[in-house]
């Protein structure tokens, strides 16, 4: 089981290694220019020098601009979207999640019953129906991906919240006068945002596939700036004579997805063995 974990660890912090470096090192390296178009030198292939002497270690689309620049780009791109929609799902979710276990009663029916409205409404569809309405652009790419992201921090808030209010500490100081504000702040609180930051490690991964989901439809990051669903989007036109045009994307999505689910699923494990090693004793 060990061995298993730590092979699984391995290679999810190898796959985001890579991410990382795509993002942060390769914006400094000198020839990086993800906007300047030259298309005398478009859909050159991976490796291939232009007739400038320019060399494109990626390739380069059809508009002649840097593969490898874009694909950085677009990386951190996605991060911010990710990092952004999931602190705000994250905040929104466990504040309603926290006031509906602690509070039960019809807040609680109030907020679990537009949480599960919002389940019943397949979640790409909501996204295209609530982009399509507000418009597209990174910011509110973020807003709109966190604001329709929050139900399962509030869900996984509530049961715990549920839980620890019964639990003696909290009707302890309870009965010496603490009010509720207090004890969702300084019991509840610090209780339920470990397992957040596992529940959102994980709903990293699936904000950054939708994210990649809406671009590819044309409803999320919008030209110039590159996101790898338009990039692969925009490189299916080549896919018969050029087809690293989509498929560098594709892979550099799946290192990013791939390493955050796995490392995501290492933690759960580690917490769950944690928790029957604290039962057992």
């Amino acid at each position: 089981m060990i061995g298993k974990l730590t092979v699984s660890t391995t290679i999810s912090l190898l796959l985001l290694f890579g991410v990382l470096v795509l993002v942060v090192l390769v914006p400094l390296l000198p020839g990086y220019d993800p906007y300047t178009q030259n298309l005398m030198s478009g859909l050159l292939p991976p490796g291939e020098v232009s007739p400038e002497g320019q060399m494109y270690l990626l390739g380069s689309d059809a508009l002649g601009r840097d593969a490898l620049s874009r694909l950085a780009l677009a990386g951190r791109i996605s991060l911010f979207i990710g990092l952004s929609a999931v602190l705000l799902s994250l905040v929104v979710g466990v504040f309603v999640g926290l006031i509906a276990g602690f509070f039960r009663g019809w807040i609680e029916n109030v907020i679990m019953g537009i949480a599960d409205l919002q389940l019943s409404i397949p979640r790409v569809l909501l996204l295209i129906a609530v982009a399509a309405i507000l418009g597209t652009g990174v910011l509110k790419l973020a807003i709109v991906l966190g604001l329709t992201s929050w139900v399962v921090y509030g869900r996984v808030a509530r049961a715990m919240a549920l839980s620890l209010r019964e639990r003696e500490f909290v009707l302890s100081a309870t009965t010496q006068g603490a009010t509720a504000a207090w004890n969702i702040r300084k019991h509840l609180l610090p209780n339920v945002v470990p397992q957040m930051l596992i529940v959102g490690s994980y709903e990293l991964g699936q904000i950054v596939v939708l994210e990649a989901a809406l671009s590819y439809l044309g409803l999320g990051v919008q030209p110039p700036l590159p996101s790898w669903g338009l990039m692969v989007s925009e490189g299916q036109t080549y896919l018969e004579l050029d087809p690293w045009l989509s498929v560098l994307p594709s892979i550099t999505l799946f290192m990013l997805v791939a390493g955050v689910q796995i490392l995501s699923q290492s933690f759960t494990a580690e917490n769950d063995m944690s928790a029957e090693i604290v039962k057992a004793q």
